[in-house]
């Protein structure tokens, strides 16, 4: 009796599958009679070559497919060269859209980090400055206090109004001193 199965002849771990035809009771990677295609379930997606004319044959002849290989069959229709054509270009277009939605979602997220990073650091730089404005108003503030405690004493400020003040407060001693013409009560005697 005859079976259509897979062969593996892929290295360790990484899995390669011929569809051959032979005899049911042989082992799985022994002798066949015919290659009917391949399969590659590392690609993405699982790459499939099949030989339908072929597999038709064989399964007219009284050839029984695995339960993979129908799978195989069943999940790969015989197509024509358009179809396959068209199918490897949606294929590809589908794949760019894809890497182009993840390089615009990284995009997008560069952009926002940046916009944090910006908000950031104006948000540091507007605290910075109303620190600054804060303390040019306790300057301020300060040298205002100042001007207004001048202003309530000036004549502790101020040196001309001094000894008017001295005059009022304390006894002169000038009344002792000598008289402005010069003569001297020494001299006198």
């Amino acid at each position: 009796m005859l079976a259509i199965s897979l062969m593996r002849i892929g290295a360790k771990g990484k899995p390669f599958y011929r569809v051959v035809v032979k005899e049911k009771r042989s082992k799985r990677d022994g002798k066949y009679l015919e290659n009917l295609g391949t399969y590659n379930p590392m690609m993405d997606p699982a790459l499939v070559d099949l030989k339908h004319e072929r597999i038709q044959y064989w399964i007219g002849v009284g050839a029984q497919p695995t339960e993979t290989v129908t799978s195989l069959i069943k999940h790969n229709p015989v197509m024509t060269a358009e179809e396959k054509a068209a199918s490897l270009e949606a294929r590809a277009t589908k794949r760019a859209a894809d890497e182009k939605a993840r390089a615009d979602a990284k995009k997008a997220e560069a952009d926002r980090l940046e916009a944090e990073r910006v908000a950031a650091e104006k948000a540091d730089a507007d605290v910075a400055a109303a620190a600054k404005a804060e303390a040019d108003a306790a300057v301020a503030a300060e040298s205002a206090a100042a001007e207004s405690a001048a202003a309530e004493t000036p004549a502790a400020d101020d040196p001309l109004a001094a000894p008017a003040a001295e005059g009022t407060e304390f006894p002169s001693t000038d009344a002792t001193a000598e008289p402005a013409g010069g003569t001297s009560e020494k001299g006198n005697a």
